[in-house]
């Protein structure tokens, strides 16, 4: 197969990646050192993270003049998410580091007065020269971002010096989404990541057509520009009883079968074709969450790597794996920081961490200390390394009703639903170890506490409605989003596509998350997808051809 070079150093999941042009046809050497660069035909230059952090890597690894003489050179580059930004002169993310300088411009941080940042999911990359399509990008495809920071665009600027540039919009601001010109194509968005639609760029750089003529696509003018909705698909993962792993759904965290004295452990199917079908179906993105500890397995053998890097090589949407991301004990006694943890993870595939009660712990000792960081909690020294995108936390809180909110410290909302002694307020209080243990903290104070310390977006689950199919509990989440600017992602309670389309329509949420359902057979995504479109909301439509 023909081949193409890739920069690694270590941010983030590259593996993806690394199948999606193998995927489509190439094969990957690696850069090793500085003078590999001017061995390479084709150069990729992927980046996830922090501006400052990634350029200084590359500084201090004696790769920018490499790669800048490689530009120059004629020779195809293709840079992705923080390999953009790097063309550019420098970002407000960190000043004091200066890019490449090859396109006049800097960064900034996207306002956050009326929506979420970081700026997280599926949107649009149209190319603002009209008939041209821009290295196989669609006005009809949605393509995946992850990212707080952009190149605003100023019509007719970039163009004025050769460069042809695709719009998105977040919000009332619309930035670079993808720059091309000559040899040098970038994009904002992760191509590895974005399905087909994602694909299909890929193998139009890597086959050297950086511009070619747009095909005409019946509806492209009705298309809707902005972020879409997102639905996820959620996967608990554990042994069962014979010591396979399954996919399995429990009813407030009892995953055993019922009418049965030690009933088995409830088989929902194998992880990784689940994660496929539900890849083919449309979802957004898919979440593992590890349910079982492994404390008996060494870490480089932990069964969930495996999945990662299985799934990876046939799901080219974002993973995100929970469960155990933490400072540990390997089995042979040595210590593991939670940043190497998660690093074995971004290594098989995964795009984000998720951490729960660890979280909680963390966001007490941060109140107890008068709101001070500590710099060595799992949050800060992950999204440190590979950005706050990166760093998930789920929360799990129930309610606790009081009758009127001066018989509590917590933070207290007036409820439509009535205790069980007609209490008409409530607060939500935090817990630990999958629910079994409740904490004397509240939700919106976990919330604001691990935004400060660098999470990147809130997976909002609830204890009450888990397992009850009967949609999501919309004062939770007003709750939350009143209290923090990142996304978060609706959970527990979905039985079927009405409540997508309820919570879509009733909250600011960022994005839902459904798991029984699926798994059971009663709905599948695609289902919950045309319901929501049916019902005026913008989501993306799967693509299935390259």
């Amino acid at each position: 197969m023909p081949t193409v070079h890739l920069l690694d150093y270590v941010a983030g999941n590259v593996r993806s990646l690394v199948n999606a042009i193998e995927k489509v046809g190439f094969t990957v050497e690696w850069i090793k050192a500085p003078e590999d660069i001017f061995k390479a035909e084709k150069l990729i230059l992927p980046g996830v993270g922090h501006f400052g952090h990634c350029l200084s890597q590359f500084s201090a690894g004696g790769y920018l003049e490499p790669i800048r003489a490689h530009i120059q050179s004629g020779k195809p580059f293709l840079g992705i998410c923080v390999g953009l930004q790097a063309l550019f002169e420098g970002s407000e993310e960190d000043p004091a580091i200066p890019g490449l300088g090859l396109i006049p411009g800097r960064l900034q941080k996207f306002r956050d007065d009326d929506k979420s940042v970081p700026h997280i999911g599926w949107n649009s990359a149209n190319a603002s020269r009209e008939g041209l399509s821009l290295c196989g990008l669609r006005p009809t495809s949605k393509y995946y971002y992850v990212h707080a920071y952009a190149v605003a665009y100023q019509k007719g600027e970039l163009e004025k010096l050769g460069w042809s540039a695709a719009t998105a919009t977040y919000g009332n601001e619309e930035f670079v989404g993808a720059i091309g010109k000559d040899n040098v194509f970038a994009t904002q968005f992760h191509p590895e990541k974005s399905g087909a639609a994602g694909l299909r760029v890929i193998k139009a750089f890597l086959e050297g057509n950086l511009q070619t003529k747009l095909p005409d696509i019946p509806g492209a003018a009705k298309v809707r520009d902005g972020l879409t909705r997102r639905v996820i698909a959620c996967l608990d993962v554990r042994t069962n009883d014979e010591g396979d792993l399954v996919v399995t759904k429990g009813d407030q965290y009892d995953v055993r079968e019922k009418g049965e004295v030690g009933g088995k452990v409830r088989n929902l199917g194998k992880p990784v074709d689940m994660a496929k079908k539900y890849y083919e179906q449309g979802a957004d993105e898919v979440t593992f969450l590890n349910i079982t500890s492994f404390r008996n397995c060494p870490l480089a053998d932990t069964p969930m790597l495996e999945i990662l890097r299985r799934t990876s090589e046939t799901v080219f949407v974002p993973l995100t794996i929970g469960g155990g991301i933490r400072d540990i004990a390997d089995t042979d006694g040595t210590r593991i920081p939670a940043q190497d943890v998660a690093a074995m993870y971004f290594k098989s595939g995964a795009d984000k961490v998720s951490i729960g009660s660890d979280a909680v712990t963390a966001a007490e000792e941060y109140f107890a200390s008068g709101k001070r960081l500590s710099g060595t909690t799992a949050i800060e020294t992950i999204s440190r390394a590979y950005g706050n995108q990166a760093v998930v936390v789920s929360v799990d809180p129930r309610r606790v009703y009081v009758a009127r909110p001066e018989d509590t410290n917590h933070s207290t909302i007036k409820t439509k639903f009535p205790g069980p002694n007609g209490e008409g307020y409530c607060w939500y209080q935090c817990t630990i170890k999958g629910g079994r243990e409740g904490r004397d903290f509240d939700v919106r104070q976990l919330v604001t506490a691990v935004e400060a310390m660098g999470a990147g977006e809130i997976l909002l689950n609830c204890i009450d409605k888990d397992g009850t199919n009967s949609g999501f509990d919309l004062e939770l989440i007003n709750e939350v989003k009143d209290a923090v600017k990142i996304p978060v992602i609706a959970s527990s309670g979905a039985g079927n596509p009405s409540h997508f389309e309820e919570v879509f329509a009733n909250t600011s949420t960022d994005a839902a998350l459904g798991a029984g359902m699926f798994h059971r057979g009663e709905y599948t995504v695609k289902q919950v997808k045309e319901f929501l479109v049916d019902n005026g909301l913008l989501v993306r439509q799967f693509e299935a051809n390259i």
